[in-house]
């Protein structure tokens, strides 16, 4: 394990490196966050609650997704298509590592150099701009800490089984760029999932995607009862569960009929 521990280090030292793009990255996430709270206030008027959330929660909700984001986003699925195409992946399997997991703790060590260099200055910066709802409860704080680590090893997940395709499809860019989309919609970073029409919502509670963003923003801002929070988190260590079943299943296949483009 201090292998897989020790690339957590490395790619943590990597990201310092070049600290001095995320300093400009939270002035774009506050603006960003600054236009969706305009936007917000300007929907809610003089009402009090649109679908269990008030505009305060609503201001906490769009800040928390957006700087969480930063802690569970990573780019490894990029990194494993280019490894793929340029045919470094061939070493790698030969190392005395798994590599799966090794990308994995890659984008470990990415998000917390994100989480304590980006996620919480930003978050300081913005709630200095913006009203903001910050619990003081630490259960709270509690929950939404382990929902947000689930949240990475869902996403992470994601971005292995997309990031394997490669394997077969030799070039996803197309779909690299799909899978960010779909996951920036239907994960409520870019509205909640109780905001979607019903028929939506009863399709999205059988997928994973929720359990990206939604899940952790709404225990933060107390939009989930404990009962709740706890059945969300538990739907979210399922989902864990179950998305390492295609993982291996690809990796295992993909490994029998690789192909070298480059080197």
């Amino acid at each position: 394990m201090d292998k897989y521990i020790e690339m957590i280090r490395i790619r943590f030292l990597m990201m310092l490196a070049y600290r001095t793009n995320y300093y400009s990255g939270i002035l774009i996430y506050s603006i960003n966050i600054g236009a969706y709270y305009f936007l917000w206030q300007a929907i809610y008027g003089a009402k009090d609650q649109i679908e269990g959330l008030s505009a305060l929660q609503m201001t906490t909700y769009v800040a928390v997704a957006w700087m969480a984001r930063a802690f569970y986003f990573n780019n490894i699925d990029r990194e494993m298509a280019l490894e793929i195409k340029e045919g470094k992946v061939a070493v790698e399997l030969i190392r005395p590592y798994n590599y799966l997991l090794m990308k994995t703790m890659q984008g470990l060590g990415e998000g917390l150099f994100r989480l304590f260099f980006f996620s919480v200055p930003g978050m300081v910066i913005v709630a200095l701009i913006f009203p903001l709802q910050l619990s003081a409860n630490l259960s709270t704080w509690g929950l939404f800490s382990l929902s947000i680590l689930l949240s990475f090893l869902i996403n992470t997940q994601i971005n292995l089984l997309t990031g394997i395709t490669t394997f077969f499809l030799y070039n996803n860019t197309g779909l690299i760029r799909a899978k960010r989309v779909v996951i920036d919609l239907f994960s409520g970073l870019l509205l909640p999932i109780s905001f979607f029409p019903f028929w939506a919502q009863d399709i999205l509670k059988y997928l994973p995607f929720q359990g990206i963003s939604y899940v952790p923003s709404m225990i933060f801002t107390n939009g989930f009862t404990t009962s709740e929070a706890w059945n969300a988190i538990i739907l979210q260590g399922i989902w864990v569960i179950i998305l390492v079943i295609p993982i291996q299943v690809l990796w295992y296949v993909a490994k029998k009929q690789l192909i070298i483009q480059g080197g």
